[in-house]
C-alpha cells in the first residue's frame, strides 16, 4: 500500500449543500484556533452558517466530531505502523520509511495532526488518542534500538528519548511550515530526513 492511499479517503455525503468532510474541516479549523473545550456548537454553526441542528444532521455531538478528526489523523498514521512491520529492508531502511511516511501524512493530514498534538487528555477520548499516540513513539523507539542492534545508528542513543527527538522535530512543522514559502513538501521532507540520519555538520573531507 502507497503512503498517497493512506492518507486519501473519501467524503460521506450528508445533508445538501455541505458533507461531513465540510463540516468536520471546519470544525478541526475551529478547534485549532479556539481550542476545543472552548468550541460550543453554537459557535461552530456560526462559522458554518448554519444552524445547530443542521450540525447534528451530519454528527450526534460535538464528542463525535473530535473522534472524527482523531481519526483522521491517527488511522494513516496507525496504518504505517502496519506497512512498517511488513516492510522488507534493514531496520535503518524501515526507519527512514517509517520517518518519510509519518511526515508526508503530517503535512497532508495538517489541521487534524495539529489538533491531535495539541490534547491534554482531559477527556476518555483524548487520553485513548494519546495512548495511539504513544504506540506510534513505541514503535519508533524499537526501530532505533533495531538499528543499534545492526550497527546503524550510534549505541549511546537512549531509544525512547531519541523517538521522541526525532517525532519532534518532525511535528513542529505544523507550526511554522507554509505552502507558499521558499521549500515545497517533498523537498522540506528530504532536508528533515537528512538532518534526522546526517546531521548539521559537512563531511571531513
Amino acid at each position: 500500500m502507497e503512503t498517497t492511499d493512506i492518507v486519501n479517503r473519501p467524503a460521506k455525503r450528508g445533508r445538501p449543500g455541505y458533507d461531513q468532510e465540510t463540516v468536520l474541516r471546519i470544525a478541526v479549523e475551529a478547534f485549532n484556533e479556539y481550542g476545543y473545550d472552548a468550541t460550543s456548537m453554537g459557535k461552530l454553526a456560526d462559522r458554518l452558517g448554519i444552524s445547530k441542528s443542521a450540525i447534528y444532521h451530519h454528527v450526534p455531538s460535538k464528542e463525535d466530531l473530535l473522534r472524527l478528526a482523531l481519526d483522521e489523523a491517527l488511522i494513516p498514521l496507525e496504518a504505517v505502523i502496519a506497512e512498517v512491520r511488513s516492510h522488507e529492508g534493514s531496520a535503518d531502511e524501515r526507519l527512514e520509511f517509517f520517518l518519510r511516511a509519518t511526515f508526508r501524512i503530517l503535512l497532508a493530514k495538517r489541521s487534524y495532526v495539529t489538533l491531535l498534538l495539541r490534547l491534554r487528555g482531559n477527556t476518555e477520548l483524548e487520553r485513548q488518542a494519546l495512548q495511539r499516540r504513544r504506540a506510534m513513539d513505541r514503535q519508533l523507539a524499537e526501530l532505533v534500538t533495531a538499528a543499534q542492534s545492526d550497527g546503524k545508528l550510534r549505541a549511546d542513543l537512549e531509544p525512547r528519548a531519541t523517538a521522541r527527538l526525532l517525532f519532534g522535530l518532525i511535528n513542529s512543522v505544523v507550526d511554522w511550515y507554509r505552502t507558499d514559502g521558499p521549500i515545497n513538501g517533498p523537498e522540506l521532507e528530504d532536508q528533515a530526513i537528512s538532518l534526522l540520519f546526517n546531521g548539521l555538520h559537512t563531511t571531513a573531507a
